[in-house]
């Protein structure tokens, strides 16, 4: 059954995964700060009380609306430069846990970007409820102990992992108090050097010393070259929209791709049953993700250009494959794993907007806890392949392509909506039903979150929240879509966030399906 929780009005609002968080984001607006201010708070507190999902070895990409224009950051960052293809070209896939896994990670250098390029508080005071919590402790809620416990088994034999994060032996539950007292020595270090200890001091000589001990390749060239970099982000129109991803190495752009295709179906079928509009929206992706997964990698190394792949007349080929009652015949992508990632979204006053996106990747990530200082690292490094004649192909120096993007809706050049859609493949396609729930159905952002989802299987399958009418889900069978209904609510949709601007000021929805909650000050 769908949720029927509510949009909320205010004049700021923070909206994510982590009632703490969204508190802790709130504080900075009441003291004076603005929503950039408000995000990054909100982010540093992740990394705390949402641990199953991000943390200090994170990597993120940012939307900010400064109300005037879109700034884009890609605070993703690079596989050691010592790391060779040679070194993985035998594998069967890339490895998912230890130092084989980790590139730099960036979301430390994000919130000092962020902050000061936009920021009007202290930096340091941004850091001082996450600080409270890790020292003090705070009581884990319901989803997330669950994700805890279901993450033990694979991590609990990486040395250090256990020490931080089971204590006891085991994954906290519900309501238990956690405490990681070392995660708030490190954050305080951080909010000190506005960041640079993470790629130049102490903390960057204990991930080195780590590494070395335990058969990686990071460098302190590595950490030091490090740089958040500001983008340029790109965009398509439709309908009287214009939707706003940020470019690769992330993914951000099948979003793009299948809604210009669909644009092109949107005069031109006027009866359409519901099931007639789910399976063109899931046609338009599928065909999105097979140029998505063939040619998205590090710009650098990509053999076609982002231009190329959002060119309209192109676009319109692929539109024409697209057949009302039977499916395209894609190849299947190798499987991908399930992701875990935080999203968040808020807004002031004055017209700010920030959709900021911070991930471990698999939940606690590689696994990898650098001893005395709380700090998880991500493995994003799974994200390459290891066919060489992919332009994804694994090496040392290069971004891999990455599934966390934060979208962004303007309408007349002016904000409509800041959103995002957690949660690993299903991101692209997540922003993609939650951008036509709020345009073409006309939906407040918590109706377009609490609708049900379908999720495009990396395979070709499609998984469906049980919610669907059961004629509907009959009707895409008899498309050729193979169908597998799964409760609503299941970690396979994602968790989304999203904050609006509208005649009435902003309005704000929080994911159902999570812990979080969208709230004003």
């Amino acid at each position: 059954m769908q949720s029927s929780r509510k949009s909320i009005t205010g004049e700021n609002i923070v909206a994510t995964t982590q009632p703490l968080a969204v508190d802790a984001g709130l504080q900075m607006i009441r003291l004076g700060g603005n929503a950039v201010d408000a995000a990054i708070a909100t982010a540093i507190t992740l990394t705390v009380v949402e641990p199953t999902m991000n943390g200090i070895g994170s990597d993120a990409f940012c939307i900010v609306w400064d109300g005037n224009e879109l700034h884009g950051l890609n605070a993703s960052g690079r596989f050691p430069e010592e790391w060779k293809t040679d070194d993985f070209i035998t594998r069967p896939e890339m490895p998912k846990e230890g130092w084989a896994s980790v590139t730099v990670p960036g979301a430390v250098s994000a919130w000092a970007a962020l902050s000061q390029k936009f920021g009007k508080l202290n930096f340091e005071k941004l850091f001082e409820p996450a600080i409270e919590h890790a020292t003090s402790g705070f009581a884990v809620t319901p989803i997330i102990a669950r994700q805890w416990f279901e993450q033990a088994p694979r991590l609990k034999d990486i040395p250090g992992f256990s020490e931080a994060f089971l204590p006891n032996g085991r994954a906290p539950v519900a309501g238990e108090i956690f405490r990681n007292p070392t995660q708030a020595r490190t954050l305080h270090l951080i909010a000190k050097s506005y960041g640079r200890d993470f790629y130049e001091g102490k903390l960057a000589s204990e991930l080195i010393n780590h590494s070395n001990q335990n058969g990686g390749k990071l460098t302190l060239r590595d950490l030091q070259l490090h740089k958040a970099e500001w983008v340029k982000p790109i965009q398509a129109n439709y309908r009287d929209i214009a939707v706003h991803e940020i470019p690769p190495n992330g993914q951000g752009i099948a979003t793009l791709m299948a809604l210009t295709i669909l644009d092109e179906f949107e005069d031109k079928i006027f009866d359409l049953t519901e099931a007639d509009r789910l399976h063109l929206e899931i046609e338009a992706m599928r065909l999105a993700f097979n140029d998505t997964y063939q040619h998205i990698a590090d710009p650098d190394f990509m053999k076609i250009s982002i231009d190329q792949l959002l060119d309209t007349s192109r676009l319109k080929q692929l539109a024409r494959k697209i057949k009302l009652n039977e499916t395209c015949k894609t190849p299947a992508s190798s499987p991908g794993e399930n992701s875990d990632t935080v999203y968040l979204s808020t807004a002031d006053s004055n017209g700010m907007m920030v959709s900021f996106i911070q991930s471990n990747y698999m939940g606690f990530g590689s696994g990898i806890v650098i001893p005395g200082t709380g700090i998880s690292l991500q493995n994003r490094a799974a994200g390459f392949v290891v066919n060489p004649k992919h332009p994804n192909c694994v090496a040392g120096g290069k971004k891999p392509f990455h599934t966390i993007i934060p979208g962004f809706i303007t309408r007349g050049n002016a904000a409509h909506s800041s959103f995002g859609v957690m949660g690993g493949d299903m991101q692209a396609q997540g922003h993609l039903q939650i951008c036509r729930a709020m345009t073409r159905d006309k939906q407040d952002p918590q109706q377009a979150i609490n609708r049900s989802r379908w999720k495009l299987n990396k395979d070709g399958s499609l998984v469906v929240e049980d919610s669907y009418q059961p004629e509907i889900l009959h009707s895409l069978k008899a498309k050729g879509h193979t169908v597998n209904p799964i409760p609503y609510g299941s970690f396979e949709f994602g968790a989304s966030q999203v904050i609006s601007m509208s005649d009435q000021g902003l309005v704000g929805g929080s994911e159902p399906r999570r812990d979080g909650l969208a709230k004003s000050a």
